[in-house]
């Protein structure tokens, strides 16, 4: 017969923390390196900045889909940084569902937007 000593510890969530806290480090890394790509081109570039430059840096194929991945990546950065808010501050049920919800909504119109203003130029 074992012997119990103490109460065995239950562990309770959705067990994604390392996930969501190396998925925070990662997009965070993309987003610095896309600024620093973007700086060096505007850097580099000669004359004055205006509309027609910044349309240039950004009419590239490759550029739109580099632009439109950072959108993705700092839509999900957001995503679990506002989930994990609503998850610890907001008790209530209904409410945290709500926010998350609008929180979604609202992150999938932006990157709605970004295709519409990416492929625009």
């Amino acid at each position: 017969m074992s012997v119990n000593y103490g109460s065995k510890r239950v562990v309770v969530g959705a067990h994604y923390g390392l996930r969501d806290w190396l998925a925070q480090r990662v997009t965070a890394a993309l987003m610095v390196l896309f600024t620093l790509i973007v700086l060096a081109q505007v850097l580099l570039s000669s004359g004055e900045i205006g509309y027609d430059k910044w349309a240039g840096i950004f009419s590239p194929q490759w550029m739109k889909a580099l632009t439109f991945t950072v959108f993705i990546a700092l839509a999900y950065h957001v995503w679990v940084g506002m989930r994990d808010v609503w998850m610890d501050y907001v008790k209530p049920v209904g409410v945290r569902l709500v926010l998350q919800v609008f929180t979604l909504v609202w992150l999938m119109s932006c990157l709605g937007w970004a295709i519409q203003v990416l492929w625009r130029l």
